[in-house]
């Protein structure tokens, strides 16, 4: 029996993310078959750079494809099955100013951790929940896969202004660190294991590792992540990642010695060694600029290359494995293979001992009718207590969206791990108000 064929529309079509997560869905055509693939900007000019090349990397593949850019919302939402959403509100000159201003402040800058991660937030929520509105309208019996950034309020915001609608959030980041763990462990695949993991986005840790006969896996990468981080033998015999990635991925080897019997989230440093962090960043030069400087050239360089030829043979452009947990949900959705992953839901008990409206990332099985959680039980005071302190920071900035609070936002930046003092956060909160005037709600 042939499969049906599916229509996606990508929210954020002007993302260096955008080729790759094409190359990856049309390299996917036996396990997800497509009739029509649609980029989706408000940024004309910007999606233009890769509209071209992207529409080659799809008719390579099977010419039969509709392909389609487009900035009117109608357009792309019309008669469409799946949204993946990634959208950057305000783009990379926004998310430097992020950066800049919390660590001109002594304060770490990141953009999805700390006052960056923040700031970051109030600039994302209204252009998620218009694409959610935009594909409700034009085609409600679409899924979004949202892994739009910040993760963790995004997903509050749509837990909370838009409960009924069919959005899954998601993130990569724990794929790749699944991907290195199997590296670690002797594995060809991060799906050669079997794992649970329990926490917030960007902010938890792996409970178990097990590869398919059932054999603990977790004490013999423990030894190794508290020597070499996450840092595998090959990366360590030719390394090839970029500086700040090797230094985030070296980093957890002090993250887990916080609690040896489990795996943390690579971005736990983040809010647990803030002060190494800030230390070892140049405000002038952070991560913004550095993707700048190269991802964004070379990928639109590379999409340049690929339009004037008609053709991605000889292409430089490097797919990566950042778009494969797209597809597997995607075909967990489509197809009700009942695939266990990683995603961003309302707790409701899964963690026992933590609040139930909660957004936690925790494994859930997913098929056609959407997620079910699975069951963590109780986690131990230590994670708990991180884990509602942080979850109390990303409500309390959705509340000063909703509520245009100046005071709920400062209690928000107060409460952050990542900053030292309430007057550091009003400094902060002043700063990020003068630099996100044409984005943020006017608080009050």
């Amino acid at each position: 029996m042939e499969k049906r064929k599916s229509s996606v529309v990508i929210a954020g079509g002007g993302s260096t993310y955008t080729p790759e997560i094409v190359a990856t869905l049309v390299n996917n055509l036996d396990r997800l078959p497509l009739r029509k693939v649609v980029l989706y900007d408000n940024d004309e000019e910007r999606q233009n750079k890769l509209a071209k090349a992207c529409e080659i990397i799809v008719k390579e593949k099977d010419p039969a494809i509709e392909f389609l850019a487009t900035v009117d919302p109608k357009e792309a939402y019309t008669d469409i099955d799946f949204c993946l959403a990634h959208i950057r509100v305000g783009q990379l000159p926004m998310r430097e100013l992020d950066e800049k201003i919390a660590l001109r402040r002594g304060v770490v800058g990141q953009e999805t951790c700390g006052p960056g991660g923040m700031a970051y937030g109030m600039r994302s929520i209204d252009g998620v929940l218009e694409n959610i509105d935009y594909m409700e309208k034009y085609s409600p019996n679409a899924w979004m896969l949202n892994y739009s950034n910040p993760a963790a309020i995004v997903a509050e915001a749509t837990r909370r202004f838009r409960p009924n609608s069919k959005v899954i959030n998601i993130c990569d980041m724990p794929i790749g660190i699944e991907q290195a763990i199997a590296d670690i462990a002797g594995l060809n695949d991060r799906k050669d294991m079997d794992i649970r993991y329990y926490g917030l986005n960007h902010f938890g840790w792996w409970t178990k590792i097990e590869d398919k006969d059932g054999t603990d896996l977790l004490p013999k990468v423990v030894e190794w992540v508290k020597k070499n981080g996450y840092i595998t033998k090959d990366e360590i015999e030719d390394p090839q990642s970029e500086a700040s990635w090797s230094d985030t991925y070296m980093k957890a080897k002090d993250v887990v010695a916080l609690d040896p019997t489990t795996l943390p989230n690579t971005y736990l440093k983040y809010y647990l060694y803030s002060d190494y962090v800030v230390e070892h960043d140049n405000p002038e030069y952070t991560r913004a600029n550095e993707v700048m400087d190269t991802r964004e050239k070379d990928v639109f360089s590379a999409c340049k290359q690929i339009a004037e030829r008609g053709t991605t043979k000889g292409s430089y452009l490097e797919i990566t494995n950042h778009a494969t947990f797209i597809v597997d949900l995607t075909v967990a959705l489509a197809f009700n293979t009942k695939e266990r992953m990683l995603l961003i839901v309302e707790n409701n008990g899964a963690i026992e001992n933590f609040s139930a409206d909660a957004m936690v990332e925790i494994p859930c099985i997913v098929g056609k009718d959407g997620y079910e959680p699975l069951a963590m039980g109780k986690i131990p005071t230590f994670q708990k207590g991180l884990m509602e302190q942080q979850v109390a920071c990303e409500k309390l900035v959705v509340d000063a969206w909703e509520e245009n609070s100046y005071l709920k936002m400062w209690q928000a930046l107060t409460m952050n791990k990542c900053v030292p003092s309430a007057k550091v956060a009003k400094d902060l909160l002043d700063d990020y108000i003068e630099a996100n005037k044409e984005y943020w709600p006017e608080l009050k």
